[in-house]
């Protein structure tokens, strides 16, 4: 029963490699996704793609990817495909979720294609320097490769959507909720970065720009990886939802933007749209 649970979830699970077509191995990052429809759309996370990415399903088929939606801030992507009759993966209501359940994850983890992990799940609800947006905690094995890919209950109804690994081994999956959520509503405007919330030297908090979406508004105000988001419009970050609003609230306009490179402090105007 088991083996057939994970056979299923294996075959809604796709590996997802994104960059320049012709970069290196180097440029080319890899991840995972979940077939979300029969008619082609696939989820990952944002930060598994970037300006193209091909999907490989699980018999081994190949197919280009638009990106047609994404939440930098959430971590999502809506990837869709010109290929039909796809196995969808079935989802479950995460609110649903209680801690102590037994979770199964997929993915592509260091070129392992369909590499399967078990775990329980710890908690799920907001983490302490990670803003207000809900996570599930589980106990799962997860390793580069894994981003995008499902985090499934027992019968393989998938709950959450793998993100990243945190102190103490726990997985961090965005919730299955938050997908529906990041689904029904239009694009936000974006900065086009991937941050990670940090301690500043000042003892304050920090975004560190781990990547710069090129073409985007960061691109174009050269903001660059390394830069460490500090605030905007005057105002001190304490969170990634804290650079969420600045966005918002700059939308159509001009973000004030402050950061640190290196020990100088710099300020960028960044040109939001309303909307990516």
């Amino acid at each position: 029963m088991f083996g057939e649970v994970a056979e299923k979830l294996r075959r809604s699970t796709v590996r997802i490699t994104s960059g320049p077509l012709r970069g290196s191995a180097r440029e080319r990052g890899s991840g995972s996704g979940v077939v979300w429809t029969a008619g082609g759309t696939v989820i990952t996370n944002a930060h598994v793609v970037r300006d193209r990415a091909e999907v490989e399903f699980w018999d081994g088929s190949k197919a280009e990817a638009a990106i047609a939606a994404r939440d930098d801030r959430r971590d999502l992507a809506r990837l869709e495909t010109s290929v039909a009759n796809l196995p969808a993966a079935e989802r479950r209501d995460s609110a649903s979720l209680r801690p102590g359940e037994i979770v199964l994850a997929v993915g592509n983890p260091l070129g392992f294609v369909g590499a399967l992990s078990t775990g329980i799940v710890h908690a799920s609800g907001t983490i302490r320097g990670l803003g207000r947006q809900a996570w599930i905690q589980a106990a799962v094995r997860l390793a580069p490769g894994n981003s995008g890919g499902p985090l499934a209950d027992a019968e393989g109804r998938v709950v959450g959507i793998n993100t990243m690994m945190v102190g103490g081994g726990l997985a961090l999956a965005v919730p299955s909720n938050a997908v529906a959520d990041f689904l029904s509503r239009s694009a936000r405007p974006s900065l086009g970065v991937v941050v990670q919330p940090i301690t500043a030297k000042s003892g304050g908090a920090g975004l560190l720009v781990l990547r710069v979406a090129s073409s985007s508004p960061a691109s174009r105000a050269s903001v660059l990886p390394g830069d460490l988001l500090i605030g905007a419009d005057g105002r001190n970050f304490d969170s990634v939802e804290d650079l969420g609003d600045a966005i918002d609230r700059s939308a159509g306009g001009i973000l004030r933007l402050q950061f640190l490179r290196g020990d100088r402090r710099a300020s960028r105007e960044v040109a939001i749209p309303l909307q990516t």
